[in-house]
């Protein structure tokens, strides 16, 4: 005959087995969706310069300049066409396809500041505004108002977003 205390504390020790793979649970989602977030938080603005880029290499420039947020009709004041060709056409310096690329993406208050290696001797840092995916050349070099925290953060995790970038 089972005694009246056999079973004591079973029940306290199934619950405390479900909370405590709850809360592994609960962690594990919350760091993946996290990291996620990171890693796909400039998808829209690096899709934007990796159409501008194929429209370089295919050497569609009317295409790249409406990419850029300007149209013949209406240029961008302080950037006509014929500047864009300056800087992105066949004649001086011209972009390699094969070099031609993003090698770097990172967030910065109302945009994403890029980084673009144009060929072996050139890179250029581009900058997509959020809210009108305008892109232009970067106002700063790097961002402005990062922590140490924030800029050790990008060193490191940023290179698991390089791949993404390809």
């Amino acid at each position: 005959m089972p005694g009246y205390l056999d079973q004591y504390g079973a029940g306290e020790e199934r619950r405390n087995r479900i909370i405590a793979i709850s809360i592994v649970s609960v962690v594990s989602v919350a760091i993946v969706a996290a990291l996620a977030w990171y890693l796909l938080k400039n998808h829209h603005q690096e899709g934007v310069v990796k159409t501008f880029l194929a429209d370089i290499r295919r050497g569609d420039y009317q295409a790249a300049y409406r990419d850029w947020g300007c149209t013949p009709q209406m240029p961008c004041s302080g950037y006509a066409f014929d500047k864009f060709m300056e800087d992105w056409g066949p004649k001086n310096s011209p972009p390699d396809p094969a070099v031609l690329g993003l090698t770097e993406s990172e967030s910065c208050n109302t945009g994403v500041l890029l980084s673009v290696a144009v060929n072996r001797e050139r890179a250029e840092k581009l900058w997509v505004d959020r809210s009108g995916d305008a892109i232009s050349f970067a106002p700063f070099p790097i961002c402005p108002h990062k922590t140490p925290f924030e800029i050790m953060v990008h060193r490191t995790l940023g290179r698991l977003r390089k791949p993404l970038l390809q």
